[in-house]
């Protein structure tokens, strides 16, 4: 069962009277259909990650602390998912139509916010990344993400066709444009993102109900731009030059601004991924390959069952453990049957965000719904695929485990948001209650599950 008994008599608006002008109100009778809670699993996938992240975190960190005593890695992690555990919370008590008012503004935020690091943001590696806001380093493809996320279901979950199962393909093409838009922004600072985010789009719009020649068709488009840009990038002689520069910006410590390096950058990271023809386990450790190769020795090390946190070998000397290869560390410390539990946590969020789907009646939160669950797990593969050498190395935050800032909040609005919709979206009530809640919603947001009609 997905919906529990548990309901309420009241219906808080944690915005006071810009509730009244942005939407209708809900009439009071009705407000018990609400469920008191989120779903209990998606809160039991949320609290089981942030567990396993402070232990691991603990683990790759623990020679650091032993050696030099220093904690404040650990802390800021901690106050992160703190933090975060306090915006699941505040979220989750929201109904899911504040979502919708409030898209576009993130969008907008998410835009200037990218474009404003695109050119003044802190340099990391060659390339601007993020803007240092007190405390706190804002990654802005992590925003992008999400803004695609909520664009979508907006846009698609508005635009259902009203006398036959489908979406218009106006929305369609709007999306498009708008993921193209995002892609655009995303690429100078790497593949992996835009990759990222084209699968989470096309999945997003494949739900919304739209034909399969049209995300053919959209697919087609996206994949003609990207070989355009490929060809740009790396054909001809810019593929040794900006080696060059990729090598001039290592050399600096990768705090330079380099035009081209990141070109640089994937070129190498390519070649070596798809021209190698030496058995990974027989390569020599390099300075190029050196993460790599760590990254396979932590996971052979661990075995079937692991070394235990604490225990880790290969802590001290894998870069970035406690971040991009984070897994590593994992499947080190808890072995293939700790890494694969890990896995089946993340495919335990996706079903059940397909649970609650099938049982919502509106479009708008299942498009959202599925949007967030898939961009979480999405990106939870690509880092298990890089970290496991099944993809091209790059830099890729494992959800709400790796240490990062921006990545542990951005996913921990995206938990909230799913909690609100599994309660305000599938109501307990009678049929009658539950039509008239829906009916007080604005017109906008009435279009019917495409989910549900299939």
């Amino acid at each position: 069962m997905i919906l529990d008994n548990n309901t309420t008599t009241t219906e808080s608006t944690p915005f006071g009277n810009i509730a009244a002008a942005a939407t209708k109100a809900i009439p009071s009778s009705t407000a018990s259909t609400f469920r008191r809670h989120g779903d209990k699993y998606i809160w039991g996938v949320y609290i089981a990650l942030c567990i396993i992240s402070i232990i691991e975190l603990y683990s790759a960190s623990s020679r650091e602390v032993a050696s030099a005593g220093v904690y404040g890695p650990i802390v800021r992690h901690l106050s992160m998912l703190l933090a975060g555990f306090g915006i699941v919370w505040t979220l989750e008590r929201m109904h899911y139509k504040w979502f919708y008012a409030l898209a576009y503004v993130f969008v907008g935020f998410s835009v200037l916010l990218m474009i404003y690091i695109t050119f003044f943001g802190d340099i990391i590696n060659g390339a601007r990344r993020s803007v240092t806001i007190g405390p706190l380093a804002l990654q802005g493809a992590e925003f992008i993400k999400m803004s695609a996320v909520l664009a979508i279901a907006k846009i698609m979950g508005t635009s259902q066709k009203a006398k036959s199962i489908g979406v218009e393909t106006r929305a369609v093409v709007i999306s498009g444009i708008v993921i193209a838009i995002f892609c655009g922004l995303l690429l100078p600072q790497g593949l992996t993102n835009t990759i990222l985010l084209t699968g989470i789009a096309a999945a997003m719009i494949l739900i919304g109900g739209t034909e399969w020649k049209k995300v053919l068709a959209l697919g087609a488009v996206f994949a003609f731009l990207m070989g355009c840009v490929v060809a740009y990038k790396f054909l001809g002689s810019s593929h040794d030059k900006n080696s060059e520069l990729t090598e001039a910006v290592a050399q600096t410590g990768g705090t330079e601004s380099v035009a081209g390096a990141r070109e640089g950058t994937w070129a190498k990271r390519l070649d070596r991924f798809f021209g190698d023809s030496i058995p990974k386990y027989e390569m020599e450790i390099t300075a190029e390959n050196r993460q790599e190769m760590l990254s396979y020795m932590a996971q052979a090390n661990g075995g079937l069952f692991g070394v235990f946190p604490g225990n880790s070998r290969e802590t001290a000397r894998l870069p970035l453990a406690f971040s991009d290869y984070i897994y590593a560390i994992i499947l080190e410390d808890i072995g293939f049957i700790g890494g694969t539990l890990l896995l089946g946590l993340y495919l335990t969020l996706l079903a059940r965000a397909g649970m609650i789907a099938q049982r919502c009646h509106r479009a708008f939160p299942v498009i959202l719904l599925m949007g967030l669950a898939v961009m979480i797990v999405l990106q939870a593969l690509f880092h298990m695929a890089i970290t496991t050498g099944t993809f091209p190395v790059s830099g890729q935050p494992l959800p709400l485990i790796s240490k990062g800032g921006t990545s542990s909040l951005i996913t921990s609005i995206a938990f909230g948001m799913m909690l609100s919709v599994s309660r305000t979206a599938v109501q307990n009530g009678t049929s009658q209650q539950i039509k008239e809640e829906l009916n007080a919603l604005p017109e906008e947001l009435r279009a019917s599950n495409p989910v549900e009609l299939r």
